[in-house]
């Protein structure tokens, strides 16, 4: 098959899985992680190939930009004790476990060891934010599971090029580690820069497609600057993202960003679509090289690597509970943080792209490179789908889910909202003013629950009229009556107005 064969053929079967990822209520990582592996035993399947140095900017940098923009600066400053504990020692302690389990079973190369530990210590933006889709939780938890996902990549990603620098080079001198600990600093540095520009070019291609565009290119170009100028690719790509998102609206007007939303969601969710099924492809290859003798010692690495991780993320998190209610005991003013979420969060640490990508990108000479890229792809398949699959359960059986507290929590919004919008129109004389006023005192008393019957024969009543519209356009458009530039325009205008009637859940677009 060509290489566009094979990517329709993969696209194809994503399609199919997502569906069974719907029927069986699963996020949908669990099911293309184990449809990856599936697909790389059929005899024939599509084989995909793809550079290792490009591995971590294709899949990554896009990730993290879509996870940034929407993890506000003040929430990393609130954040900052457990995003330390979870972004930095959790990484950096199970790094080094895993390295003792690396040196320990397989014998491992200490440098060696300790890249195949920074390569699966670091849990994912992306299956963090897919699993979690759909599963309301407490709001600082999921806030650290997402803020941490986007820092952790960055101790990982340094710790990983200075172990596999070390390893390929056999040595690690005072000027390569002076180039990693400026690495961390310099990347922030050069993110807040580089999104500071963006940020005066944005206004020049506004509510255009260029400007969709320019977006993926700052991903891209963020990342390859700095990893040129040797600094941490991971941290400017979400001080640039965050830079940008400061500003109100993230700096663009609403039409750009009902369509730069939408774009970024299909994309990055087939980003890690594939990144799934990639996997698959390179465990065929790996198997398929492998002997029998091998098999059993890479699969013993990868059984003791999978527990470890999970232990050590677990005692983790359970010892920071500790050492919260140790500080609140002796008067610190700190939220205490209960023992069913403590086990969430411990839980709750899937490995994904970040993982996935670092394996790929592992030199060919690098020792017993097979047993370690599958000992990778081995905690990816077991975090994402033993874990990822048990959330959902886990959290109705601890009592955790706050599905209440969220539709509490944006009728709350919305009622705020409406009430600064009649307050601006207080005192507005004329027949526009009025008819604001009653539209939002709709949306105020629809919010608060007065008079159900009106407001939903109202909705009903609006909903028949746009449909009636439709047909009418639909005439017009039969009788040539209209031009097709025409058609097209009245029918988003259309769009729009059915939008804006219709409830939550007409208007979102699931993931699978």
């Amino acid at each position: 098959m060509t290489f566009f064969e094979s990517l329709l053929a993969l696209m194809l079967a994503a399609v199919a899985m997502l569906q069974v990822a719907r029927r069986l209520s699963l996020p949908y990582p669990t099911v293309m992680a184990a449809a990856g592996v599936a697909v790389a035993a059929i005899p024939g399947a599509p084989v995909l190939l793809i550079d290792p140095a490009t591995a971590l900017a294709l899949f990554i940098a896009p990730i993290l930009v879509d996870a940034a923009f929407d993890f506000p600066v003040g929430a990393a400053r609130r954040l900052m004790l457990p995003l330390i504990v979870y972004a930095g020692v959790a990484v950096l302690a199970t790094a080094g476990f895993v390295a003792w389990i690396g040196w320990y079973t397989i014998g491992l190369p200490v440098a060696a060891a300790l890249t195949l530990g920074a390569i699966v210590a670091p849990p994912d933006a992306a299956a963090a934010t897919a699993v979690l889709t759909n599963l309301p939780v407490a709001k600082r938890v999921e806030a650290v599971l997402k803020g941490e996902s986007l820092f952790n990549d960055a101790t990982a990603l340094m710790l990983f090029n200075a172990a596999l620098a070390a390893q390929m080079s056999g040595t690690f001198d005072w000027g390569t580690g002076a180039r990693f600990a400026l690495a961390a600093p310099g990347g922030i540095l050069f993110g807040i820069a580089y999104g500071l520009l963006v940020r005066r070019l944005q206004p020049h291609v506004e509510k255009t497609v260029g400007g969709t565009l320019l977006q993926f290119l700052h991903a891209f170009v963020t990342w390859i600057v700095a990893e040129h100028l040797h600094l941490s690719a991971v941290l400017a790509v979400v001080a640039s993202a965050m830079t940008i998102a400061a500003k109100p609206g993230g700096g663009s007007s609403p039409r750009m960003r009902v369509h730069s939303y939408a774009v970024w969601t299909t994309v990055v969710f087939l980003l890690n679509v594939f990144a799934f099924l990639l996997m698959g492809e390179q465990a065929r290859n790996i198997l398929s090289a492998m002997s029998g003798a091998e098999l059993v010692n890479a699969g013993w690495l990868a059984l003791w690597v999978v527990l470890g991780v999970i232990a050590t993320r677990l005692l983790i998190a359970f010892g920071y509970r500790g050492v919260v209610m140790w500080r609140i005991r002796h008067g610190r003013q700190m939220t205490p943080i209960s023992p069913a979420e403590t086990f969430l969060l411990g839980w709750s640490g899937m490995r994904g792209l970040v993982t996935l990508a670092t394996a790929f990108a592992l030199p060919a000479g690098f020792p017993q490179r097979d047993a370690v890229v599958l000992a990778a792809f081995a905690v990816v398949l077991a975090t994402v789908v033993i874990q990822g699959a048990t959330l959902n359960p886990l959290i109705r059986w601890l009592g955790i889910g706050r599905a209440k507290e969220v539709r509490e929590e944006v009728d709350h919004a919305r009622l705020e909202l409406a009430q600064a919008a009649l307050s601006r129109l207080e005192g507005e004389d004329g027949e526009a003013a009025e008819q604001l006023r009653r539209e939002y005192q709709d949306i105020r008393d629809g919010v608060s629950g007065k008079d159900p019957d009106t407001l939903n024969r109202r909705h009903g009543l609006a909903i028949a009229a746009v449909l009636a519209q439709r047909d009418r356009l639909e005439a017009l458009r039969h009788d040539q009556s209209i031009s097709s530039d025409t058609y097209l325009l009245l029918q988003e205008a259309l769009d729009w107005r059915q939008l804006t009637v219709s409830g939550d859940e007409d208007r979102r677009i699931e993931e699978n």
